[in-house]
């Protein structure tokens, strides 16, 4: 994940400023982001994981509880936006949907979203035997990204993974 996916996920991509991360879970990408970023917050769904990030990074990173689809930040918040292999485990393709559209809110004209999820395989699948996986068909993902209202959406294919950015309109 370190030395790897984030690396090639974020190529290009300038965490300068004001950055959110959407769905850290455990906190893999979230420690991270600490070290490359000015000032990074993060929201994370699962109650008992969002306590835990916030006891352990407490001073370096602001973590909240919450859905990434319903974010409780302003409008044009933060430079950037990411999230990473988390997607997947957003239960619809509609609520999906609306996680691009806040994301999108949330950006300053000109800021960036970007991240990577996993593709389909049949290991990736046995993973998540019970368990929400909706993934992310990268041939449609372009255009979810415009209807969000980011503009230049790229979409690039890994051997396991995609990674993804698009930019808020100034």
């Amino acid at each position: 994940m370190r030395s790897h996916l984030l690396p090639w996920a974020l190529q290009g991509v300038s965490l300068d400023g004001e950055v959110l991360e959407i769905g850290p879970g455990y906190g893999v990408t979230t420690r991270w982001l600490a070290q490359r970023s000015e000032r990074l917050t993060a929201i994370e769904v699962d109650p008992a994981l969002a306590a835990a990030l916030q006891a352990e990074l407490a001073g370096r990173v602001e973590v909240h509880h919450g859905d990434g689809s319903a974010l409780p930040f302003a409008d044009a918040s933060f430079d950037a936006v990411v999230c990473f292999t988390m997607l997947h485990h957003v239960p619809s393709a509609r609520l999906q949907d609306r996680l691009f559209a806040e994301a999108c809110r949330v950006l300053r004209p000109g800021g960036v979203f970007a991240g990577s999820d996993s593709r389909l395989s049949l290991r990736f699948r046995l993973l998540h035997i019970r368990d929400t996986m909706v993934v992310v068909d990268p041939d449609s993902l372009p255009d979810r990204l415009g209807l969000a209202g980011l503009t230049d959406p790229r979409v690039e294919l890994g051997s396991r993974s995609l990674r993804f950015t698009a930019t808020r309109p100034r």
